[in-house]
């Protein structure tokens, strides 16, 4: 359900984009957004965190106080960094530009360390569109991360999780035994407190990104292997598997994602009618549900806007780039628990 949950709030994240034209939503943008595709008293497919905001919205409250520990005290479970990606991929090659798109969306639901958390998968994806392509895969994934974690504070258990996991996979002489490194991090945090985390729930922000840590550093950018190390790691394991299904696809494209599965017919339906309400027809003959393509249609929108409006840039049609101001711009790093 990680997944569903995942997929859903990009989806509506991107139709408040869309359909306000704008690059940066407001506080009743999203509490809007929310209340008119989620349901509030059947299943409502939410969790922890998201859940939680989605009640404090309800009885009046808005974005970021929906993630303040005195109002959610969930703020650090299944929260933000399952559900905001897609504005790293809206601001290409911009982090910065990215990193403030995303700010109010992942305030949502998260704060502190789970909002930095939030923030490195951002950058990743931001940071996707400026990969050099005479690295390896491989190599472009590892400093894709290595750029990520310029945005963690060095003092964060998030960033000293980073460095313990990273460490463990370039001292392995064995890149498969993957488990090793997996049972090492369990037994970190599992009943004690290092670096200023302990283990309470396998729906942590924190044991979560070490598991996608693992699965991404050790899958070495074959999407297969990724997501079965993410699959496998256990906790909340879904959740790192759709983060870096993301991610690798959109590096890989669409070509590339079915290479990766021959013997698979894989769907270009998306079925969010099964958990979300409220948006308009668009395949005839499934009403209220959309298709990868149109969405990536819509997306490209959202992005010739942000590259005008938020990066001063240019949309060239006829030779179909984007020219982006600033693409050099550099990460920077969270200063600390924004209010």
């Amino acid at each position: 359900w990680g997944v569903v949950e995942y997929m859903v709030f990009e989806h509506i994240y991107q139709s408040i984009l869309d359909e306000n034209n704008t690059s940066d939503v407001t506080p009743e943008q999203i509490r809007d957004g929310w209340l008119t595709h989620i349901k509030h008293e059947e299943q409502n497919y939410l969790w922890v965190s998201n859940e939680t905001a989605l009640h404090l919205m309800i009885d009046g409250l808005l974005p970021p106080a929906t993630s303040l520990p005195e109002n959610n005290k969930h703020y650090d479970q299944i929260d933000a960094q399952l559900t905001t990606e897609i504005f790293g991929l809206f601001a290409p090659a911009r982090p910065d530009v990215a990193v403030k798109m995303a700010h109010l969306p992942i305030r949502t639901t998260a704060y502190q360390e789970a909002e930095w958390i939030a923030e490195f998968y951002v950058v990743m994806h931001s940071m996707a569109s400026r990969v050099d392509p005479q690295l390896s895969r491989r190599e472009q994934v590892m400093w894709l991360a290595q750029q990520a974690r310029k945005r963690l504070p060095n003092e964060s258990f998030p960033a000293k999780m980073y460095d313990f996991i990273k460490k463990e996979y370039e001292n392995n002489p064995d890149k498969d035994n993957w488990e090793q490194t997996r049972d090492r991090l369990h037994r970190r945090h599992t009943g004690v407190t290092t670096d200023g985390y302990n283990y309470r729930s396998w729906f942590d922000a924190g044991i979560n990104f070490g598991a996608s840590l693992i699965s991404l550093f050790y899958g070495e950018a074959d999407f297969r292997r990724t997501v079965q190390i993410g699959a496998l790691c256990g906790w909340d394991s879904d959740n790192p598997t759709a983060t870096w299904g993301g991610l690798l696809g959109f590096m890989l494209g669409r070509k590339g994602v079915e290479a990766a599965f021959p013997d698979k017919n894989l769907s270009g339906l998306y079925n969010i009618s099964r958990t979300r309400v409220g948006f308009p027809d668009r395949t005839p003959n499934q009403p209220g549900d959309d298709t990868f393509e149109l969405m990536a249609t819509r997306g490209i929108h959202v992005i010739d806007r942000v590259v005008i409006e938020e990066m001063g840039g240019g949309v060239d049609l006829e030779r179909g780039v984007w020219c982006i101001p600033g693409a050099d711009t550099e990460v920077q790093r969270a200063s600390g628990p924004s209010q």
